[in-house]
């Protein structure tokens, strides 16, 4: 079975590019996603951090995006706020999810 994987691109922002850092990145959500990405979210830490967490099926669909003709979304979006971002990928052990049907 293929194991989920969770990429992570983040990055120092300067507060005057923090909100043109969310407008773009609301932008990019909001048009098609890529084949196995199952969740992506925007995440602002304490000093200017900040962290574009995404969930995929697995490394071939991670690996299908990184290696398209076009550049990976995430990191662009950095650099279009003019900072050079990072990239940590994570194979996830173990998860939980809550149950948030409504009863």
């Amino acid at each position: 079975m293929a194991e989920y994987v969770v990429s992570e691109v983040g990055a120092v922002v300067a507060p005057d590019r923090e909100a043109e850092l969310v407008a773009l990145y609301r932008e990019l959500v909001s048009g098609p996603l890529p084949d196995g990405l199952l969740r992506t979210e925007l995440l602002r830490g304490p000093s200017g951090h900040w962290r574009i967490q995404s969930h995929w099926r697995d490394m071939t669909a991670l690996e299908a995006v990184r290696n398209a003709p076009e550049r990976p979304a995430a990191p662009q979006l950095f650099r279009r706020v003019g900072t050079e971002p990072e990239l940590t990928v994570f194979t996830v052990a173990a998860a939980q999810e809550a149950d948030l049907s409504l009863q």
